[in-house]
């Protein structure tokens, strides 16, 4: 839009203006006397046809920010401030990295606290064979136990140790996976709650830590039934087993717990086995605590005198004796003797667990937001300039054609690579979330590098299935090859092709919704993450016919909801006029507003001074005047009504007399894009 004339420079005498006659009415006067007329022009620099042009094209929200360096330029700087520079930016540098070790920290013991809170429930979800054999249900028991525990990994192994003990086929294993690939995608979600400050760095953000959601979500959706059908997971992982020959190996290095234990560990210890005892149905494991007391035991093994039933149970015959009516012999027993305690907080405090968790978790957010937020001023102080520029476009520009292709694949193997080495896909996606809202990153770019963490996660996994024993190598090894195959699977649906890259377009699609309605992102934690997983279980729960009857309904129901709208989007002149948009709806079920002005209005009462009891009344029964909450209702209308047009009155420039004459002859003011009314000359 061209800009407003310069005020400063209007005259207010409209003679000024008068240089000839144009237009027809002028020649009509021309004719009708021989007397002359003075011509009117308006000069076009003052024209309010200057207004009437096309508006400024919407900036693209997802479009990657400037970071301009606002501060002084390098070759501005004398000597000393040169030295002075160097040493802040070390000094932001050092700062960086203890707010990232932090960091990952309190992700380690926010991992812990999930686990002391609903770690024992989670081994409980897997010791009901007849839920297990139900795959739609192992699959929501996959996401309710990592959500619980936090960590991939954790369930990963009890999956592992459950089915090398028999008590869970490979084949009902594999959609417990499928769920754990699912739960795991929500810590980074959680941290893009961080960022919710800023509108666009949350919109960013949000819809690059949702974009790991919708793969695995929409991955699930095709790849579970297709399990279901033909069991081509089960099938290709027993043919890679038994193809190879395949020798016991190490484990895994686990390079991050090098570093972050030292720390960790001052904090919390946990007995990791209990769950996994749980899971293997251990009586005993009920009652113990998964805080870890003792870290150093003594195990001995020594010959005693016991006593048995009969000679038959004797070790041998030479070593069995009578005493009166009871049998000896000697029998190797193994003892335990406590020798160290562990040197965490929670040792000698004798808490029960719920207790501790709640502490740790409240403990382990509040640090995590605060690293988080210094992680974000730091990199806003840092990122400017050149060094902007440079890695901007190091980490967002694609290789020169005809190579272009690869990049994405390329950042496949780097987020494969980096979750190899931090031994955690949550840690890596969780670090990128950040690095996305400030623009530094695409969500073109940290799809693949999710993508590529998601791969890199299930190699630390199949090492560690290698150091198995040699009875339980192969179905160790067959579950740790499903979960790596499951999410191969996955690239080939939703990356190779760019039309079929859904993820990126989805979560494009929820940052603009939680952008506009923030409350909207924990909504969506709730729903997807705890009260579908738990509605699927429940229903599984009352067997396979409540299942269906309910499930395919509300399926059926969404599909044809998603038909309706991509017609809606594309071919509306199909549908009837009535189906053309939702307006045949009630406005709360097609739109958010009526919502958020509900929850505003709850949210708001520790705000003012009307009760929440008021707001309520008010929403529900309308208010009338003879309630005692009228008064109150009516002030917050007041103060929520949006700001009225505000009339701005025309500089005396344009009150000229082409105006006025144009006015008297009858010809109508036309309105412009802005609401303002302009003459047409």
């Amino acid at each position: 839009m061209a800009p407003w004339p310069e005020l400063e420079n209007a005259q207010p005498d409209s003679n000024k203006y008068i240089d000839g006659a144009t237009g027809q009415h002028s020649t009509s006067a021309k004719d009708a006397s021989e007397s002359p007329v003075a011509k009117i022009e308006l000069l076009p620099s003052y024209s309010t046809v200057a207004l009437i042009e096309e508006p400024a094209e919407v900036e693209d929200p997802w479009n990657l920010p400037t970071l301009q360096d606002t501060g002084i330029k390098w070759s501005e700087r004398d000597t000393r401030g040169k030295i002075l520079c160097v040493l802040q930016g070390i000094g932001k540098f050092i700062l960086l990295l203890g707010f990232l070790y932090l960091f990952v920290c309190s992700l380690d013991v926010l991992s812990s606290a999930f686990q002391l809170v609903g770690g024992k429930v989670a081994g409980q979800f897997f010791t009901d064979n007849s839920i297990m054999s139900n795959p739609v249900a192992g699959m929501v028991i996959g996401v309710l136990v990592t959500v619980l525990v936090q960590s991939s990994s954790t369930s990963s192994s009890i999956i592992v140790s459950m089915v090398s003990s028999s008590l869970l086929t490979v084949r009902g294993a594999i959609p417990i996976i499928m769920g754990a690939n699912i739960g795991t995608s929500v810590t980074n979600t959680i941290v893009a709650l961080v960022q919710a400050g800023d509108r666009n760095e949350f919109r960013r953000a949000f819809a690059g830590a949702t974009v790991h959601d919708f793969f695995n979500w929409l991955s699930v959706l095709v790849l579970l039934p297709l399990e279901a059908a033909t069991h081509y997971l089960e099938k290709l992982t027993n043919l890679v087993v038994d193809t190879f020959n395949l020798k016991n190996g190490e484990d895994a290095p686990a390079l991050l717990k090098v570093i972050t234990d030292p720390f960790t560990k001052l904090i919390i210890q946990l007995d990791k086995k209990v769950i996994q005892e749980i899971a293997l149905n251990h009586e005993a494991a009920k009652n113990k605590s998964l805080i870890k007391i003792w870290c150093h035991v003594f195990t001995n093994v020594t010959e005693k005198n016991v006593t048995v039933p009969s000679v038959e149970n004797c070790t041998s015959p030479s070593l069995c004796w009578t005493d009166g009516s009871q049998y000896w012999t000697i029998k190797n027993v193994t003892y335990q003797e406590n020798i160290d305690k562990c040197q965490h907080i929670f040792v000698n405090l004798n808490l029960p667990d719920m207790a501790v968790g709640i502490i740790l978790l409240l403990l382990s957010l509040l640090v995590l937001c605060g690293c988080l937020y210094m992680i974000v001023k730091l990199l806003n102080s840092v990122l400017r300039g050149q060094v902007a520029n440079v890695i901007k476009k190091t980490l967002n520009t694609d290789l020169p054609f005809p190579f272009g292709w690869v990049t994405g694949y390329l950042a496949i193997l780097v987020g494969a690579g980096m979750t190899f080495i931090v031994q955690s896909s949550s840690v890596f996606t969780s670090a990128l979330t950040p690095l996305v809202g400030l623009g530094v990153i695409s969500i073109e770019r940290v799809y693949p590098l999710t993508l590529g963490s998601n791969i890199g996660t299930t190699t630390t996994a199949i090492l560690a299935a290698l150091a198995s024993p040699g009875n339980t190598l192969k179905s160790s090894l067959q579950v740790a090859l499903c979960h790596f195959f499951f999410n191969i699977s996955g690239i080939l649906l939703w990356y190779p092709i760019p039309f079929t890259r859904l993820p990126i377009r989805l979560a494009k699609g929820l940052g603009n919704v939680t952008a506009k309605y923030r409350w909207f992102a924990i909504l969506y934690l709730i729903i997807f993450f705890i009260l579908i997983p738990l509605a699927v279980f429940g229903l599984s729960l009352a067997g396979w016919p409540v299942l269906v009857g309910v499930g395919v309904p509300i399926l059926l129901l969404l599909l044809l909801v998603v038909l309706l709208r991509i017609l809606q989007s594309h071919c509306p002149r199909v549908l009837p006029r009535k189906l053309q948009d939702w307006n045949f709806l009630p406005l709360w079920m097609h739109s958010l507003k009526p919502w958020d002005h509900l929850i505003s209005l709850l949210t708001s009462c520790c705000q003012r001074r009307c009760c929440c009891c008021c707001r309520v009344c008010c929403l529900l029964c309308g208010c009338p005047k003879c309630c005692r909450c009228s008064e109150c209702c009516e002030d917050l209308e007041e103060a929520q009504e949006p700001c009225k047009d505000i009339p701005i009155k025309a500089p005396q420039a344009f009150d000229n007399m082409a105006m006025s004459t144009e006015a008297h002859d009858g010809v109508p003011p036309q309105a412009d894009i802005l609401g303002a009314k302009t003459t047409t000359f």
